[in-house]
Parts: C-alpha cells; structure tokens; sequence
C-alpha cells in the first residue's frame, strides 16, 4: 500500500488524451489524463464514462447537449450515450474505467493505457 500523488504523476508525461494508469480499484483502472483540443465522439455500450476534473475546465458533448465541468467537478456519462470530451486550455482529469475498457469505445482506435 501506497499514497499516490495525482499531480507527480501527471508531471511524468505531457501528452493529451493519452491515460495513464495510476492504480487498480476492484477491477478497475484509476487513471489520469490531460486533455486539450476535442476527442473524436464515442460510445460505450456496456460501461458508463466517469470524469473527475482535477484542474482546468472541459466540456462534455453529448447528444445534443453541452456541460460545463470545472475543477473539483465530476460527469457521469451513462452507458450507451454518444459523447465527446473537449477543452480550450489544458485540462487535467482523473478517469475510472474497467480493466480492459478502450478509452474510444472501439479496441481498434483505443490508446494504450501505461502503467506509472
């Protein structure tokens, strides 16, 4: 058992929507990213999608639908529901998904997940 300090391991890298893994949680990932620009809009058909904004500001499309999420600020995105993340300036977020789960939804254009 260990303490794991988010912002020494979003130190480690500088890429954007790129997750890195920093810990396992009952047969889930427990990562953290930097977002900038817009992500390709997805779906996941079996899981929902949490975002946990750290620092910054992002915006969560959905189907029609804009959300403002802002530092401290967590969204759920239900299972089964199209959606893009995006932000202006950099944006740093902490995500939890299942083991295994691609990041697009789709195995093919899935980023790798790294263990820090």
């Amino acid at each position: 058992m260990k303490t794991i300090n988010l912002a020494e391991n979003l130190g480690q890298f500088l890429s954007h929507w790129d997750p890195h893994v920093v810990a396992d949680y009952n047969g889930n990932n427990v990562m953290v990213v930097k977002f900038q620009g817009e992500f390709p809009f997805h779906i996941h058909p079996d899981t929902d999608d949490f975002f946990l904004v750290l620092k910054g500001e992002m915006e969560m499309d959905l189907e029609g639908q804009s959300h403002t999420v802002k530092t401290g600020e967590l969204f759920i995105v239900p299972k089964g529901i199209t959606h893009r993340p995006r932000a202006e300036n950099e944006c740093k977020v902490l995500l939890i998904e299942p083991k295994g789960e691609p990041n697009t939804g789709d195995p093919e254009t899935a980023a790798r997940k790294p263990h820090i």
